[in-house]
């Protein structure tokens, strides 16, 4: 499996380009804030065909160039339902009134073709299975996108803004609520496997184990029943 990141952006945001091999079909998550050129310079560089953008959540920086990517490969973007309008109104969803300056000039709105991400589909995309986990909690739409072990590489979760390398993801914008933040922890990752990959929306990859271990938001929490990625 090929796995390729980058950082995009005024803040940073990972996106990730996702296949089973090198020339093969994949799938881009999270193109945010300047991601276009970083996302066109890494299907170069692994001769990758783009089939499909999906999202962790609808802040500006996770989606401002899902229009440009889409539009430039004619394919969908997936969210879930309640994020969909950040794609179109970004300052309702940062607690900004209409008229002041984001980031200067972005392309808002929504591709030719969104489709609604459900909590425990399954997506099949590009040859891989990805397993949808509804998150809310950094904002009421959030999800987590989970992938099995294989042959070459331990269960992975892109886990957005739900979890990061120590931390978690902020709280006091609209739609954020942190005692649903903790739930969504509680029930998406405690049960996953040690093993686990996590690569999240900011910051360097990290594990459930460690995280279990060191993450203060972490402890204490009371793992909800397993269903799997």
């Amino acid at each position: 499996m090929l796995i390729a990141g980058f950082p995009a952006g005024a803040w940073g945001t990972n996106c990730y380009l996702v296949a089973p091999a090198a020339g093969e079909e994949c799938v881009i998550i999270d193109p945010g804030h300047q991601a276009a050129q970083g996302v066109e310079e890494a299907l170069k560089k692994h001769r990758l065909k783009p089939v499909a953008v999906v999202l962790t959540h609808g802040h500006i920086d996770h989606v401002a160039s899902v229009v440009p990517v889409c539009g430039a490969h004619d394919v969908p973007a997936w969210i879930h339902p309640e994020d969909r309008y950040m794609m179109s109104d970004p300052e309702k969803a940062l607690g900004r009134s209409i008229g002041m300056p984001l980031m200067g000039e972005l392309t808002v709105g929504e591709p030719d073709d969104v489709k609604e991400l459900t909590d425990g589909s399954k997506l099949t995309l590009a040859g891989l299975e990805f397993g949808v986990s509804h998150a809310p909690g950094h904002t009421k739409g959030s999800v987590t996108f989970g992938m099995p072990e294989a042959a070459d590489i331990p269960p992975v979760l892109f886990s957005g803004d739900l979890l990061f390398a120590g931390s978690v993801g902020r709280t006091d914008l609209p739609g954020g609520d942190h005692a649903e933040l903790l739930e969504s922890l509680a029930r998406v990752c405690l049960p996953l496997d040690d093993s686990t990959v996590v690569l999240s929306g900011h910051g360097p990859q990290t594990t459930i184990g460690r995280e279990r271990a060191s993450n203060p938001f972490m402890n204490g929490l009371d793992a909800s029943p397993r269903r799997g990625l």
